[in-house]
């Protein structure tokens, strides 16, 4: 049987008593992962490795919102959720959806197991 082109899983999780959805799909340039606590994409983001970094063994990764609120908090947890992923999947990039009722370090901390449970790289 042959592969299929994209792969994707998604899964569903109670987090501190909220329902949230998590999709991750793999493309042959970069890791889609949808996070949504209200059932739509919300705030997209851009997370590369940045190629300037002096330190190959910690690269540095830069965040972009593409769509959405360009805020602090939002780069904060891009790049808190979307780094293990890059580093997992060989330093490619990650196209984030973040739409969060609650973005405390409790679920951030919460959802980064749960993405690491819907592995798909």
């Amino acid at each position: 049987m042959a592969e299929p082109i994209i792969k994707s899983k998604q899964a569903q999780k109670e987090v501190n008593g909220i329902s949230t959805e998590i999709v991750c799909t793999e493309f042959s340039n970069y890791i889609f992962v949808l996070l949504t606590q209200y059932g739509k994409i919300g705030t997209l983001i851009s997370v590369t490795p940045d190629s300037r970094s002096n330190d190959i063994s910690t690269p540095a990764f830069s965040t972009k919102v593409l769509l959405g609120k360009d805020e602090p908090l939002t780069h904060v947890c891009a790049k808190n959720l979307a780094l293990f992923v890059s580093q997992e999947a060989g330093n490619r990039p990650v196209l984030l959806g973040l739409a969060l009722k609650d973005s405390s370090l409790d679920t951030i901390k919460q959802i980064k197991e749960l993405v690491k449970d819907c592995k798909v790289w």
